[in-house]
């Protein structure tokens, strides 16, 4: 059976002819250029897992006789189709890599082998026992049924009360809207706010999905290239080298590098925004995992930004997959309507069970204490290990660390770390295509004696 040749990129869509030198394919004849292969996928299929390799050129003569294959022979008499079917190109964007590690950890779990999980940012506490009871209140007595698309009443409520409780802004409940995790409420925010073709800035190192969603919406990515020198966060002055922008994405504190952009430098990122008509979409699903200053809300600064939280990270609601945005008005139709044919309603439990949240900082804040010993911890280990270069965390729970001096090739020390240690790392490429392939990103979320063991297994692995 002769090779398959596809004739674009399945990333970035780039032509590539059956001469073309920079085509990269793996053993199922997923075709890549090698710009996206070794930049974007560290040079592994991100549909199997498998090497992506040069493809071989097919003799100019065999060329003529079997220009390509378009579709599969039938097994009855081998039938040459004429016509296949095809998959939109809008699904063929890069893999959210950490979770492709958190599937190899687990198989490697399933196999009776141990793994400590630093690759997710994941808590490694439960919900707080009121949203327990809440939670089996509700399946006792209430109807888990539809909700109305922007949440249960009494949640939007409770979410307005708390800006005002946490940041002394005034926030209408008719501001709020319930969602599906904060990664719904992504997609709203971006079909609602943005055409196919617009320009969103993105500050690299950044959260993947920003611009894989993007990608998929037919919206540009301008990646921001945000250093040590920036404070890994966009400002006012990086902005205005990157040309027209219609959006800009911001996460203070920020995944992987847990950077803030504190009060003062808000306040001018969202002025500039204002004067050049970009639309502002403030990531803020870390805020109360600080360290040395409180978070900022872009709400205090900007009615016209949208802000996005979630109940996942501080609140320790990963699997409820339930957030919340707060929606300019002009907006909040579109974002309502959007809800309504995606999405329906937010999953009715996980509304009622989180009710009482708001309520559980003294629990909540006690986790917070143990992210920082983690956070202190690792950091000791790492530069004793050698490894003294990574980005500050001021919140979240992340450490976004250099290797350079121990790889260039993040995806690959990641595997074999796994594979040697049972330590499961997330690759620096998630966060950064362009110099990702020497920066790892460590999550202490779990438990201290996991963390201090990860630290441990890891020092001794660098020191052979």
């Amino acid at each position: 059976m002769m090779l398959e040749l596809r004739l674009n990129c399945e990333c970035c869509d780039r032509d590539l002819p059956p001469a073309s030198l920079d085509a990269r394919i793996c053993s199922f004849e997923c075709t890549f250029c090698h710009d996206c292969a070794e930049g974007v996928f560290g040079g592994r299929c991100p549909n199997c897992g498998g090497e992506l390799v040069r493809r071989p050129i097919r003799p100019p003569d065999r060329l003529l006789r079997h220009p390509r294959r378009d579709a599969a022979d039938t097994e009855a008499g081998r039938m040459h189709l004429d016509m296949s079917l095809r998959a939109s190109r809008r699904g063929l964007v890069p893999p959210f890599i950490a979770m492709d590690v958190l599937r190899a950890a687990n198989e490697r779990e399933a196999g009776g082998a141990d793994v400590i999980h630093l690759e997710v940012g994941q808590p490694g506490a439960q919900a707080p026992e009121p949203v327990l009871d809440a939670a089996r209140h509700a399946l006792k007595s209430a109807q888990i049924g539809y909700t109305d698309a922007l949440g249960i009443a009494p949640l939007r409520k409770a979410i307005a009360a708390h800006y005002q409780a946490q940041y002394e802004v005034s926030v209408d409940p008719a501001e709020v809207v319930v969602t599906t995790g904060s990664s719904a409420a992504f997609q709203l925010a971006f079909l609602a706010a943005f055409e196919p073709g617009d320009r969103v800035g993105i500050a690299i190192p950044g959260y993947p999905a920003y611009r894989n969603v993007l990608a998929a919406l037919d919206i540009e990515s301008v990646l921001i290239a945000a250093g040590e020198n920036a404070h890994y966060q966009p400002t006012p002055e990086l902005l205005a080298d990157v040309g027209r922008l219609d959006g800009l994405v911001v996460a203070s504190p920020a995944n992987p590098t847990g950077t803030m952009i504190h009060a003062v430098d808000l306040a001018r990122l969202v002025e500039y925004c204002r004067g050049h008509r970009i639309r502002l979409i403030s990531d803020e699903i870390y805020h109360g995992i600080t360290y040395e200053t409180a978070s900022t809300t872009a709400r205090a600064y900007a009615r016209e930004a949208v802000i996005v939280n979630s109940f996942s990270k501080y609140y320790c609601m990963t699997g409820w997959r339930l957030g919340w945005m707060l929606v300019p008005p002009d907006l909040a139709r579109s974002v309502e309507c959007l809800a309504q044919n995606f999405y329906i309603s937010p999953p009715a439990l996980s509304q009622l069970a989180a009710l009482p949240v708001f309520d559980c900082r003294t629990e909540l804040d006690a986790h917070v204490r143990r992210y920082r010993q983690n956070r202190d911890l690792l950091i000791r280990a790492l530069v004793d290990a050698g490894l003294s270069r990574f980005a500050p965390a001021e919140g979240a729970f992340y450490l976004y660390v250099d290797v350079s001096r121990l790889t260039r090739d993040s995806a690959d020390f990641c595997r074999r770390l796994l594979a040697e240690t049972g330590v499961a790392l997330t690759p620096g490429l998630d966060f950064d295509p362009v110099g990702g392939a020497s920066w790892v990103r460590l999550s202490f979320a779990g438990a201290t004696e996991e963390v201090a063991e990860a630290a441990r297994r890891l020092a001794n692995w660098l020191a052979r």
